[in-house]
């Protein structure tokens, strides 16, 4: 196991890619239409909305924080879905694993915190922004919207898509079918979108804070118990990874499955563990001002 904890860092590292000499293999660009156009679409409504309301305000729209942010998250969506990690994905559960921890740990969150819908609103027509406005302000719209972004709720509704896609069928299927792998990618993502929004409490200020922190804790038990089962498993899940005996870095497919387990339980466990005594930190001291 020690050999495989020490062995995570060449799964990232570039170098790692040319292992195997004659039988390298080098992953390239992934440039799919159905990728590309709603990463690009979803920058130019960014730049467009954000130029419209820059040129009718007095101020910036966004904080200089958050458009760092925006794009920090877009940038990182480029890095899993585009750069070769995505091939490499097909070759390495571990090149896979790492790909959907940058989406759920690290693109989700920093898009959430952008707080960059009003831009993104902007970018359209007149008319269409203000269809859209009332659209998404009527009861269905908004109380779906409450329920999805409820604590509890999103927390379950994201562990439901990690522990499904993760079972052997689901997860074989998504490796034989460019659509099904695409529908496993979008349910990553919008259920991570979603228990950030919870997590960040962006649309329901009377959530208690230690609802929030439980969930997190849940989460990272639950991120973390499904991980740890990888790492210590002595054989491997998915058939798909299981056929290429050795995989794109040198590895058996139980030792790849073992450091995508790794992957998983440790980076996302610390994520999750992270936040939640941040924001612990914070009502703690919260509590203490109101005491004094």
């Amino acid at each position: 196991m020690w050999r495989v904890i020490a062995s995570v860092a060449k799964v990232i590292a570039p170098s790692a890619f040319t292992h195997g000499g004659d039988n390298a293999f080098a992953p390239e660009w992934t440039l799919d239409v159905w990728v590309i156009a709603p990463l690009a679409i979803a920058l130019a409504l960014f730049a467009i909305g954000y130029a419209r309301v820059r040129g009718r305000a007095t101020r910036s729209p966004l904080s200089s924080r958050q458009i760092a942010l925006f794009l920090g998250g877009w940038c990182v969506l480029v890095a899993a879905l585009v750069s070769p990690l995505h091939r490499a994905g097909e070759r390495s559960f571990a090149a896979h694993m790492f790909e959907h921890e940058l989406l759920m740990l690290v693109a989700a969150p920093l898009l959430v915190a952008a707080r960059a819908q009003g831009v993104l609103l902007w970018a359209f027509p007149h008319r269409t922004r203000l269809g859209l406005a009332r659209f998404f302000q009527t009861r269905a719209i908004a109380g779906t919207w409450r329920g999805l972004t409820d604590p509890i709720i999103s927390t379950a509704l994201q562990a439901a898509a990690l522990w499904l896609w993760h079972a052997p069928p689901l997860f074989d299927l998504a490796l034989r079918s460019d659509g099904w792998h695409i529908a496993q990618h979008l349910s990553f993502l919008i259920t991570a979108l979603l228990f950030w929004s919870a997590m960040f409490n962006l649309h329901r200020r009377r959530t208690r804070p230690m609802t929030i922190i439980g969930c997190l804790f849940v989460t990272a038990l639950i991120s973390g118990a499904l991980g740890a089962l990888m790492a210590f498993s002595t054989s491997p899940w998915y058939a798909g990874y299981r056929a290429l005996q050795l995989d794109a870095f040198g590895f058996t497919p139980t030792q790849d499955q073992q450091i995508a387990g790794l992957l998983m339980w440790i980076p996302g466990g610390l994520v999750h563990l992270g936040v939640a005594l941040a924001l612990l930190a914070g009502a703690l001291q919260t509590e203490r001002s109101d005491a004094v």
